[in-house]
């Protein structure tokens, strides 16, 4: 497309083609990039990262921009991708123009409540502690399932297609690396996130499991700056369940906020 620069940046168990369903709304607009994160479809990156976070993601993405051409940036993650482009905006705002965060993951903002508190603990001892217990005996499978159910919930993942399943499974070596690291969900501060000058949407899915509920309602009780929006008829894959609505709504805050 032509225009500002725009970056998608997807989530983990997916990789560049997570956005299609972006492509025809976005591209008369902006000039559009969408890339696989370190560790997804195509990369083949045989490196360990024992630390591997959203600050190393970040790092990336700092080194690609300039690249690519597209400083200052607009970022429209979704999941693990919004708390990369969180992780980026917090190190280096100037090299951005706008944030689109659909759920950043930032698990340790739960516990700054009670609710917070209860839903992380339910997913540590239901999702990520299993799943992790098969990474470190070698079951990859069923570690992307238990993940799958906890991050999308328990009824999407049973609707998902033999064909999602086969893209989580290219695309594994990204959660396991999340999974097995000593720095899975790194701290932002909240002080960090207030000081963002950018225009910033918080969107979240109107059905999201709670996990990921609570964290956003943390998160916009400290964004106060930021514009809220619930995708309806969606869960934690937003853009993708509802790709009319998440477009739509993105499409008028940045058209609003800087312009096509």
């Amino acid at each position: 497309g032509q225009g500002a620069p725009l970056v998608f940046l997807h989530g983990v168990l997916g990789d560049w083609r997570t956005w299609a369903p972006q492509w025809a709304a976005f591209t008369p607009r902006y000039r559009c990039i969408s890339y696989s994160r370190r560790y997804s479809t195509p990369n083949r990156n045989p490196q360990p990262s024992p630390d591997h976070s959203a600050r190393v993601e970040a790092q990336d993405l700092q080194a690609l921009l300039p690249l690519w051409q597209a400083e200052p940036a607009i970022l429209v993650g979704s999941s693990y991708g919004a708390y990369t482009a969180l992780a980026l905006a917090v190190q280096r705002p100037q090299q951005l123009r706008a944030l689109v965060l659909l759920e950043p993951p930032m698990l340790r903002w739960a516990d700054r409540s009670a609710a917070g508190r209860a839903a992380r603990a339910v997913f540590e001892r239901e999702v990520r502690l299993p799943a992790r217990e098969a990474f470190l005996r070698g079951d990859a499978e069923a570690a992307v399932r238990l993940l799958t159910g906890g991050i999308v919930g328990a009824e999407a993942a049973r609707g998902l297609s033999d064909e999602a399943m086969r893209t989580r499974m290219a695309n594994e070596r990204s959660i396991r690396m999340l999974t097995l690291s000593t720095d899975e969900f790194p701290w932002i501060a909240p002080e960090a996130v207030q000081a963002l000058r950018m225009p910033v949407l918080l969107a979240a899915g109107s059905d999201t499991p709670a996990i990921h509920d609570t964290v956003f309602r943390n998160v916009c009780e400290v964004m106060t700056q930021a514009e809220v929006h619930r995708i309806p008829a969606a869960g934690h894959g937003a853009a993708r369940d509802n790709p009319q609505a998440f477009n739509a709504c993105v499409l008028d805050f940045l058209a609003r906020t800087v312009g096509s």
